[in-house]
């Protein structure tokens, strides 16, 4: 599931033309599978309300994409006035795209209150339980050092890698948000003491490099170091690289101490 946040936000972002803002949908479905794994983790339950991301989410996005075959996606693109006739009267707003209000309407009225909420039962339980919230919002650093580490790279990057490689950005950091997610569901399912799981930081130390490769452009006129294109790529096999390696091997360990096979079921001895 966590990896269909990736493929799924690349896939309405090439459905409704967004361009860079790609990015951003794929930020707005990553934050609340995170915070929503995060409560999950101090509360042992997940409480989804009655229109939630998993379900009703994901039908309105297959929705949008079938409404896209019919409006084509230049509909997304262009100036929400003119893709909604009915809103022509609104008055001194720029011109903004379609897709950028919708951005704007689901991170006011779907993540904010969703990640307010995921906070607000953590806190419940943790007090609860007398334990330190200090060590539970420990366990948000790597996710948010993972977004200021791509939003600074970005900033940094000579070739303008959020415009000009905004897939392949997001394919790297969508398989190392996997990774965190990972980490912290098996950090559940084995009962590991509440707090920062330095094994997470893995994911993030490809960053120093790639904004150090940046920063040189700075100094000899616009030229990084190494090429950014090849960096940037470096970047995805590294993170695909993480996350498979880690996938592999918590399954390989789990059929190990089952005595099972994976994806295959043996016949019992007679």
């Amino acid at each position: 599931m966590r990896l269909h946040v990736l493929f799924e936000s690349l896939a309405f972002g090439s459905t409704a033309m967004c361009g860079n803002a790609t990015f951003w949908f794929w930020v707005i479905s990553a934050v609340p599978f995170y915070f929503a794994t995060w409560e999950h983790y101090f509360t042992n339950t997940l409480v989804l309300p009655i229109v939630n991301g998993p379900t009703e989410g994901l039908m309105l996005i297959y929705v949008c994409h079938i409404f896209t075959f019919f409006t084509g996606a230049e509909w997304w693109a262009q100036d929400f006035r003119k893709s909604l006739p009915l809103l022509n009267w609104v008055p001194l707003v720029p011109e903004i795209s379609l897709y950028g209000i919708v951005l704007f309407l689901m991170i006011a009225f779907a993540v904010i209150p969703t990640i307010g909420s995921n906070t607000h039962n953590v806190y419940k339980v943790v007090e609860a339980r007398k334990g330190s919230m200090v060590l539970a919002l420990a366990m948000l650093f790597p996710f948010g050092l993972l977004m200021a580490g791509t939003l600074v790279w970005s900033y940094l990057s000579p070739s303008d890698i959020m415009r000009n490689q905004p897939h392949l950005l997001i394919i790297g950091t969508g398989f190392a948000f996997g990774y965190l997610v990972g980490r912290m569901i098996l950090a559940h399912l084995c009962d590991e003491p509440k707090g920062l799981k330095t094994g997470m930081c893995m994911a993030l130390a490809y960053f120093p490099f790639a904004i150090a490769n940046a920063l040189t452009a700075r100094l000899d006129d616009g030229n990084p170091l190494f090429d950014e294109q090849l960096v940037l790529l470096i970047y995805c096999l590294f993170t695909v690289a993480l996350y498979m390696h880690f996938a592999t091997s918590v399954i390989h360990e789990i059929t190990n101490a089952l005595g099972i096979h994976c994806f295959r079921i043996t016949r019992k001895k007679a």
